[in-house]
């Protein structure tokens, strides 16, 4: 029993155990509902999950079923951030626990009974608790934006290499707190849409109406809560990152109002879709420009520390380049987790801005079929990127080492920007080919994206498989963590201090 309760604690009291819990839901959920796509069910496997699993397939609710899973693996995205979060923002110990059992409770209580209500009959009970698991996570935000408040004294700092007022209020502490209020104010511009499905408003997906000359304020509320939340789910995590890898001097000060400045202007762009849609798009890519910026001297920051610690190792004080590449390359998973960073812009900023640009001029004159392609894959490249950063940003905090931490680092890198860049091809093909000629490039293209995902998904399994396997034993892995949680100061939680990282 005191095992049990030793591992229970673990995986739902402490930061790494938490994540842990809702990466591999994400992972068991991710696996599942792939084998209903397309390529399954050229083997039969969505036929068979249909007629022995009960699994409810009916096209006219296609729809809503995905919107309720791109919500349930949204929201628990949103909880490994959140637990990123109060592990690295200075709080107290009972309001990271409260926090982190509020999300726990709401995201999971929403994952399971939204599925189960979207794919496994519509069982109403489930439905409300799904509603009632988004409300809890709700509530779990506004906690966390009350104590992410920059303004009191005790948070205040006098760190002369970090960004901050002259009263020494923390400007990355006051970019989370943003972030988190245009998150709970975006979740309501989505939920006000949404609480009128059934009552004259019909789900729907944003990429079939994309070519329609009229859309609703709730359509358009739909369309920018889709935006919006995504974009400060990345924001978030570029400030995960600013935190675990103590970003500080010149480029902190610089980058930290650029985050805030980018965050207001993108949030105020996206909710002035529905009164002002002509020019919200302006808005929206003037605010966008600060929050690139900054995260590129992120990734510039990082890259150097990581080097830099790396050619100390070497004892080489004065490296050519080939030297700094190779001492940057030394170690895939930090450098992979800020290279993604770089890559997205590739592969989704880049896509996106040439989309906004040649809008008329090129994309409106194509098939709506194929706009509806790019719009797609725009959106999941950058979940999906998000998702890979997460990933290695995990791997990073359990300390992989040696060779597993090279292989899989490279394997995540490698693999899930061949299948990235085979999405941004595939989604702006008729660039460059004609539609009789199509099918070589196409066929390539998504073989080389399957090749890429699948390969990423078995490092993921074989990631869980190996936390799996570590909590049978006795003196694990899960242990070790669980000690150093409860190493903590009684007063102010720092979970691992900034910068703290486990070399291979």
């Amino acid at each position: 029993m005191h095992a049990l309760t030793n591992r229970f604690h673990f995986l739902f009291r402490s930061t790494k155990g938490l994540i842990l819990v809702a990466i591999a839901s994400i992972s068991l959920a991710t696996v599942f509902f792939g084998m209903l796509s397309g390529p399954m069910e050229e083997f039969g496997v969505k036929s068979w999950m249909v007629k022995n699993l009960g699994v409810s397939l009916l096209p006219q609710e296609r729809e809503g079923r995905i919107i309720i899973l791109y919500h349930t693996l949204a929201m628990a995205v949103v909880a490994i951030e959140t637990y990123m979060i109060t592990a690295l923002v200075p709080m107290s110990k009972n309001q990271q626990a409260n926090i982190n059992a509020t999300i726990t409770i709401g995201y999971l209580t929403s994952f399971i009974f939204g599925l189960l209500f979207a794919y496994f009959g519509h069982n109403y009970v489930f439905h409300g608790l799904f509603i009632a698991g988004q409300s809890i996570v709700f509530l779990a935000g506004v906690m966390l934006t009350a104590v992410l408040w920059p303004w009191r004294k005790e948070y205040r700092i006098q760190d002369s290499e970090r960004s901050r007022t002259r009263g020494g209020v923390d400007l990355e502490r006051m970019a989370f707190f943003l972030m988190a209020v245009a998150t709970l104010g975006s979740a309501i511009f989505g939920a006000v849409a949404g609480s009128m499905f059934g009552n004259g408003f019909e789900s729907f997906l944003a990429e079939d109406i994309v070519r329609e000359p009229f859309k609703t304020p709730l359509e358009l509320a739909v369309i920018g809560h889709l935006h919006i939340m995504l974009t400060l789910i990345a924001v978030a995590l570029t400030l995960i990152l600013s935190r675990a890898y103590d970003f500080k001097g010149r480029l902190h000060k610089l980058a930290m109002p650029l985050m805030i400045v980018g965050t207001i202007i993108i949030t105020l762009g996206v909710w002035a879709v529905v009164p002002f849609e002509a020019i919200a798009h302006v808005i929206i890519n003037v605010g966008s420009f600060p929050v690139l910026v900054a995260s590129l001297l992120l990734v510039y920051y990082g890259w150097k520390q990581s080097s830099d610690r790396r050619l100390a190792e070497l004892n080489i004080s004065k490296p050519n380049f080939w030297q700094r590449l190779k001492a940057l390359l030394h170690d895939p998973v930090r450098f992979g987790t800020l290279w993604q960073m770089v890559y997205m812009n590739f592969v989704v900023t880049a896509v996106g801005i040439f989309m906004a640009i040649k809008l008329d001029e090129i994309i409106r004159k194509w098939p709506a079929r194929e706009e509806r392609i790019a719009l797609t894959g725009h959106w999941h490249v950058l979940a999906g990127i998000i998702a890979t950063i997460i990933l290695l940003h995990y791997a990073d905090m359990v300390g992989l080492k040696g060779r597993v931490r090279q292989v899989f680092g490279w394997v995540i890198i490698i693999f899930s920007d061949l299948a990235f860049g085979a999405v941004a091809v595939f989604e702006t093909k008729r660039l460059f080919v004609d539609e009789l000629s199509q099918q070589p490039l196409v066929d390539a293209v998504i073989l080389l994206t399957d090749i890429g995902l699948a390969s990423v998904l078995v490092a993921l399994g074989a990631l869980m498989f190996w936390r799996l396997i570590d909590l049978f034993k006795a003196k694990g892995l899960w242990k070790r963590e669980l000690g150093e949680e409860v190493q903590e100061t009684p007063e102010i939680v720092t979970a691992e201090p900034a910068g703290k990282e486990v070399l291979p």
